[in-house]
């Protein structure tokens, strides 16, 4: 991103208030650190109070006193939440859910995304915002819209059936393609003409699937567009500057493996429920995928909240100490920018409970004190900018079979993707094993070991990716319901998992999916014995050899968990859901037969440990999320960034404290 310093700061709405209140805000984010506001991202009432009338005497204003005050901006296309003078002009622009309900002016991400005048609209206000802000000193980045998809992930109005049935031509060409595709012979839903087919509307029973996986792909497609058409304006004024637009962590209605390709800079908001006893894991795996999205670069953690927020049925507070900690696993997790929604706390509106970097109570406050320390620490990790995150492990995380997978009439419609991704995901974090998130057809010889959860869609050309993987020596874990379907949600015939058959050594003859009483148990080669639920394969061996076996049902004594050598690699298949101890044991095996080193063997539990290098200085980052103090051992030497202590053989930390260890020479 080639800024000089860690980023840090929030959304910045000074639309909600008085002038005054903006030199008190200038001189306070002076105070606590912020060098980057998000500025404009819901003010385009303000900006364009009446069609074709501009004002922005009030934003010049704001980017003049931030200038002075060495804060720079990543400035917004407002269009997330267009004025109510184009709802009434064009009332038609209001998306409408599959009901074919519509969803009205007085919240935000009121629009549809296929509306033409919404465009004009949209593409106008970022044009005058890059013309009249191009030369502008405090312009470092542009902000478009804000959270693809969130609220509102899809509309089914006349507008985007039109524009689905455009988007479906171009991908088949003709309707007797189509009509494969779709299957349509079955349920006698056969189209003889384009303008027949309708977006996947409320229906009387299961609506076709490739018809849904179909448009799934169209409206992740119609978000992109929305961007890039926004990104192009921005662009063709400034091309010099940097353009992103925020992610939601794992979000399922958008495919940001393809999206974050278009951005020059990959952004997340994530926002944890600390009161989970695992939160730091969903918020590391959220972590980890934007740092594969982007491939290792730097990304920017653009929202957090620094206490509460106002959208749970039960809103936590951050505890002391929580807020610094979460920052600093994103940063270790590759992120270099901290930033927050937002930064004055709102005294109207509907996150007027949200928590901000300067909230109600004003300065003399537990949160205000944890801001400015924060940003007064981070500019001493200005060497650690611009470093990496090094894995080689990766789990593979396609939207287009996450898509597939969570659509109904399955063997169990309570199969998810998510916990999966969780199940095998948590062992490895508890064992400060480091995982990349990567596309199945992405080149995967990095990797010493790779995880396929569930990987319940694969193309062609994924299949053979990962059988040269296996093939040329890779290892690989792959679970249950994998392999089973085409990109045409075909099922893929001649045994289950198919296109894997040979390289995992199985067939699996049958799936037999538990109640919510059932459940079963495996006893491994070992001796060991685990409990098992939800789902059972019933898998006859090939060539593979058992490593676990039922010890229930009628399939008892079959094959639960296997390994088979394929080529110079090796495939380990599970065919059920094994218990936490079970997943432990699962891990272990295979990342013994991967050679996975986690960075230490002997971390106390509740502390993560990870590192970032440049190729010449590594930094080791060790975070503490029990509420006891921990000593660490330590097979080095170095020196803490934030205190500037030495370490030899062991590191001592507090409850949620933090260490960030240059280990280099140069120390």
């Amino acid at each position: 991103m080639n800024f000089p310093h860690m980023i840090y700061g929030g959304d910045y709405n000074p639309d909600q208030w008085t002038e005054d209140i903006w030199q008190e805000d200038a001189r306070l984010m002076q105070e606590a650190g912020v060098n980057l506001v998000s500025l404009g991202i819901f003010s385009w009432a303000k900006l364009e109070p009446q069609p074709g009338v501009f004002d922005f005497a009030w934003l010049d204003q704001l980017m003049d006193l931030l200038h002075a005050h060495g804060i720079s901006v990543n400035l917004a296309t407002p269009t997330a939440s267009p004025p109510a003078w184009m709802v009434r002009l064009h009332p038609e622009m209001l998306p409408v859910t599959a009901e074919g309900v519509t969803l009205w002016h007085g919240s935000r991400r009121h629009y549809c995304p296929h509306n033409p005048d919404y465009h004009q609209y949209a593409t106008r206000i970022a044009a005058k915002l890059a013309e009249r802000y191009k030369e502008h000193p405090a312009l470092v980045m542009w902000h478009v819209d804000n959270e693809y998809g969130c609220h509102v992930g899809e509309c089914f109005c006349d507008n985007s059936a039109a524009a689905f049935r455009g988007w479906l031509k171009q991908r088949y060409t003709s309707l007797d393609k189509l009509n494969f595709a779709w299957g349509t012979a079955f349920w006698g839903q056969q189209y003889g003409e384009w303008e027949e087919i309708p977006p996947p509307r409320s229906s009387p029973s299961f609506p076709n699937p490739t018809q849904q996986l179909d448009w799934a792909r169209f409206t992740s497609d119609s978000w992109l567009a929305c961007f890039d058409e926004q990104k192009a304006v921005l662009k063709a004024v400034t091309p010099q500057i940097p353009v992103t637009t925020n992610f939601m962590g794992f979000h399922k209605g958008i495919d940001y493996v393809k999206f974050a390709s278009h951005e020059d800079v990959v952004s997340n908001d994530n926002y944890p429920d600390t009161s989970d006893s695992e939160w730091m894991i969903q918020a590391g795996m959220t972590c980890d995928l934007m740092r594969s999205l982007g491939n290792r670069r730097p990304w920017i953690l653009m929202e957090q909240s620094t206490t509460h927020v106002n959208w749970r049925q039960r809103n936590a507070t951050k505890l002391p100490g929580v807020m610094r900690l979460g920052s600093y696993q994103a940063i270790a997790r590759g992120a270099d920018g901290i930033m927050f929604f937002q930064w004055r706390q709102s005294k109207a509106g509907a996150e007027k409970f949200h928590s901000g970097m300067y909230p109600h109570i004003g300065a003399d406050s537990r949160v205000w004190r944890e801001v400015k320390e924060l940003g007064n620490e981070l500019p001493k990790l200005a060497p650690v900018l611009s470093s990496q995150v090094q894995s080689d492990t990766a789990i593979l995380m396609d939207w287009e079979s996450w898509w597939a997978l969570d659509l109904d009439s399955k063997p169990s419609n309570d199969l998810r993707l998510m916990p999966q991704l969780m199940a095998y995901y948590a062992p490895l974090f508890k064992r400060n094993i480091t995982v990349d998130f990567a596309h199945p057809e992405t080149d995967l010889s990095r990797y010493k070991l790779v995880i396929a959860p569930n990987l319940y869609l694969v193309t062609d050309s994924a299949a053979a990716n990962i059988n040269h993987y296996v093939e040329n020596g890779g290892t690989l874990l792959m679970s249950f319901f994998s392999g089973i379907v085409d990109e045409n949600e075909h099922i893929r015939l001649g045994g289950y998992p198919a296109p894997f058959r040979e390289m995992v050594g199985l067939v699996v003859e049958e799936f037999a999916p538990y109640s919510e009483t059932q459940s079963n148990s495996i006893c491994t080669v070992d001796d060991k014995q685990f409990k098992c639920g939800f789902w059972s394969d019933v898998i006859h061996l090939e060539n593979a050899k058992a490593l676990a076996a039922f010890e229930g049902d009628y399939y008892a004594g079959s094959p639960a968990i296997t390994c088979n050598q394929f080529g110079k690699g090796n495939a380990f298949y599970v065919g059920t859901i094994p218990e936490s101890d079970g997943m432990e044991w699962l891990i272990e095996q295979v990342c013994k037969s991967a050679s996975i080193q986690p960075v230490s063997m002997n971390a106390p539990a509740g502390v993560e440990l990870l590192q970032r290098t440049n190729g010449k200085s590594s930094w080791l980052f060790a975070l503490n999320y029990s509420a006891e103090k921990v000593t660490i051992p330590f097979d080095g030497r170095g020196r803490d960034l934030l205190t500037g202590a030495n370490f030899n053989e062991s590191i001592y930390l507090d409850p949620t404290g933090v260490a960030i260890i240059q280990l280099d020479d140069s120390n």
